[in-house]
């Protein structure tokens, strides 16, 4: 069975032309909270979309009420330090497994967007938030700490304070503050998210696969590498795309002024 024709029991898929695909968490009785079915179903659907070629780019939203509310409490709460770490091995999987897509991936942000749920967020390449939504990391006030991921690209994000300010107090926070931050892309109004991720979708779905994929994995790296062996891997990365057609079929519906058509080769 195709997992496009799968039931999944934490998530709804659905595509759009060009190229779109749509995961909606679908816990709503649970504010979307993260549990095991949710872990692996995200991290499945998430590697199959990466190696669907009809696939340009990822949309992840939740509903009106809530992205994600993190992790599902009574789940986790009678973990022994083992157990913790096993499902941390899951939480990291299903997060690399959406930073690291080379595809774009949009999150589209509704009502809560708290602990693991934020750091779904803070692992997209673009986020589109809600005038009314809750962002935060609660996790201090439950005698733990952000385990997803949260303290090491919070401060990559935005900065070391203002990471160590919301960790440590657990302080919710608007979008507007997230924006300000720089932790996000844009505010729109509350009906308008999916408009404006759909929007931004079809932009990049018409964009080069290959030098998106490319761009993507750069940019990424310079958050880990020093500035001289990431401008070493841009340099080879950007050489490889004159190998494409793709480079060729811009280039040249540039030069004669007509609308590139892009197939990702």
């Amino acid at each position: 069975m195709s997992y496009r024709d799968k039931e999944y029991k934490t998530m709804l898929l659905s595509f759009e032309d060009p190229g779109i695909a749509i995961v909606q968490f679908n816990r709503p009785k649970a504010f979307n909270a993260v549990n095991d079915t949710f872990l692996d179903e995200i991290w499945e659907i998430t590697v199959a979309l990466e190696e669907d070629p009809e696939v340009r780019c990822l949309i992840y939203t939740g509903n009106t009420q809530a992205f994600a509310a993190g992790a599902d409490l009574k789940a986790v709460v009678n973990f022994n330090a083992f157990e913790a770490r096993n499902y941390l091995d899951k939480v990291h999987r299903a997060i690399f497994a959406v930073e690291d897509n080379q595809k774009p991936v949009i999150t589209a942000v509704n009502g809560l967007a708290l602990g693991g749920g934020l750091e779904i967020v803070l692992a997209s390449d673009i986020r589109i938030v809600a005038d009314n939504a809750t962002l935060g990391l609660p996790e201090i006030s439950l005698g733990i700490f952000p385990g997803a991921g949260a303290t090491q690209r919070m401060p990559r994000n935005t900065s070391i304070c203002l990471a160590k300010q919301y960790i440590f107090t657990g302080d919710f926070f608007d979008a507007n503050t997230a924006l300000n931050m720089g932790l996000i892309n844009m505010v729109v109004p509350a009906d308008e998210v999916m408009d404006q991720a759909k929007k931004m979708a079809r932009k990049l779905s018409r964009k080069g696969p290959l030098a998106l994929r490319a761009a993507k994995q750069s940019v990424n790296n310079s958050m880990n590498m020093d500035i001289k062996s990431g401008c070493r891997f841009e340099q080879t990365s950007w050489s490889m795309l004159f190998s494409s057609e793709d480079q060729k079929e811009g280039m040249g519906a540039f030069l004669e002024s007509r609308k590139a058509e892009f197939k990702g080769k």
